[in-house]
């Protein structure tokens, strides 16, 4: 380097030594950034263009190759049944509900002891057994060794339990 680039390197700072080399090097590739972008946009519609013109005669478009299921894909497609017992650990919350009702909120902050609020249920119909907020069967209340507990009446078949998430 000439002395007198020596010295101008060290007059100018680092941001406009950057600049200068930013400068330099698209000069060198022959273009600026509008003129790349604007080449990419080019590119882009050449391919919009030919993919759009796939859908004529004479064009070579066919479907691309989807691997068949089975039923027994899911199950290592050996035909063992799964391994149920990965999930016989996973802790379910199982809770009995014995009716609801909807009350506006000024009638909920009028209630104090000795309320009655109505429910949607007539007495002596069953309690539903809800398990994580799913029904999966009825049931009555029984005593148990001075417990509460409840005698299931009618099991929910898994078949309606879906048809009940589906809606």
């Amino acid at each position: 380097m000439a002395e007198d680039d020596k010295k101008d390197d060290k007059e100018l700072s680092e941001d406009e030594k950057l600049a200068a080399e930013w400068e330099a090097a698209m000069e060198e590739t022959g273009g600026s950034e509008e003129s790349d972008a604007g080449g990419r946009e080019d590119e882009w519609a050449a391919a919009m263009a030919e993919a759009e013109g796939a859908d004529e005669p004479g064009q070579d478009v066919r479907a691309a190759p989807m691997e068949e299921f089975t039923d027994d894909a899911g199950m290592g497609g050996s035909g063992e049944a799964p391994d149920i017992d990965v999930i016989l650990d996973i802790p379910v919350t199982i809770s009995m509900e014995v009716g609801n009702t909807q009350i506006p909120i000024r009638n909920l902050l009028q209630l104090n002891q000795g309320s009655v609020i109505e429910l949607d249920r007539l007495a002596g119909e069953p309690l539903d057994v809800l398990v994580n907020g799913t029904l999966i069967a009825h049931g009555e209340v029984v005593m148990v060794n001075e417990k509460f507990g409840i005698r299931l009446t009618d099991v929910i078949s898994p078949g309606e339990r879906i048809k009940r998430l589906q809606k």
